[in-house]
């Protein structure tokens, strides 16, 4: 099953546009609530000062006008002194490790794997999915590929690096419902960094031009990209049970918004008759 094809059985375009509303909201409500709170609470300084000789009184006048340049001041350099968010992801239950998946193209007659894994919000919402690609033959590449939450900046691309390390520009290539797909060529010094490393940070902009790096946790990857890829029964089992977890899902959450529904129903035109006639006739 493909890369693409597999990620769209995992959640759909619901559960990415919750969890994308999460992320990229809180910074943007980190960053304006300074700017919101400190002119409201640097003029109640002149507002208590009456009590003062009246040989001051120039004081009190002269300081209402300070806030504001303060305030812009504060907010500018806390814009720029803010760093990029860092989004820890942790990987999608349903995955107990990475997954290799191995195939034949079947025009170059090229062996192709890739070795992939998809992560969630601390609440179970998809974020994000990853593939690293193996390709076999006389020109063999690796490829990095990502799909990434919608809402994000397409223009600047978006940035990886193995924890500390160098970074590596890579490039949308196309949005679908349920996500962008991202992808670039790697070299074997990357594929090499990413088994030994902790974690693999991709930074993206949101829509303010803010930056969000996703932490995605790299344990077991070298494990499974230099291990034998899955039997085609045992990943057809797994998208089996993992389908049917997704449609209960589904359900229960179809049920809930039925309750939802029933409570919020207006009572009957009788039940509204006795408070009305409870009010005296003028």
């Amino acid at each position: 099953m493909s890369f693409a094809t597999r990620f769209a059985s995992l959640g759909g375009t619901r559960g990415l546009a919750t969890a994308l509303a999460v992320l990229v909201s809180a910074p943007v409500l980190a960053q304006t609530a300074p700017t919101q709170t400190a002119p409201a609470q640097r003029p109640a300084a002149p507002a208590a000062q009456p009590a003062r000789p009246a040989a001051t009184p120039a004081a009190p006048a002269a300081q209402p006008a300070r806030p504001a340049a303060p305030a812009q001041a504060q907010g500018a350099q806390a814009q720029q002194n803010a760093g990029p968010t860092v989004v820890q992801v942790k990987a999608e239950p349903s995955q107990p490790e990475w997954t290799k998946v191995c195939g034949t193209d079947q025009n170059t007659k090229t062996e192709i794997c890739y070795t992939t894994r998809d992560f969630v919000s601390d609440q179970g919402q998809p974020v994000l999915a990853l593939a690293v690609y193996d390709v076999k033959g006389q020109q063999p590449q690796k490829v990095v590929r990502f799909v990434m939450p919608l809402g994000l900046l397409l223009q600047p691309g978006l940035r990886f690096t193995v924890d500390q390390g160098q970074a590596v520009a890579g490039r949308y290539v196309m949005c679908l419902p349920n996500g962008c797909f991202a992808e670039a060529a790697v070299k074997d010094d990357f594929i090499a960094s990413l088994k030994k490393g902790a974690n693999l940070n991709v930074s993206v902009q949101n829509q303010m031009g803010r930056e969000i790096t996703f932490a995605v946790p790299a344990a077991g990857f070298g494990k499974s990209f230099d291990g034998p890829p899955i039997d085609p029964k045992v990943l057809e089992e797994q998208q089996k049970k993992l389908q049917e977890e997704l449609q209960k899902k589904s359900e229960e959450m179809r049920q809930r918004m039925l309750q939802g529904q029933g409570q919020a129903t207006p009572p009957a035109p009788g039940a509204a008759a006795p408070a009305a006639q409870a009010a005296p006739k003028p």
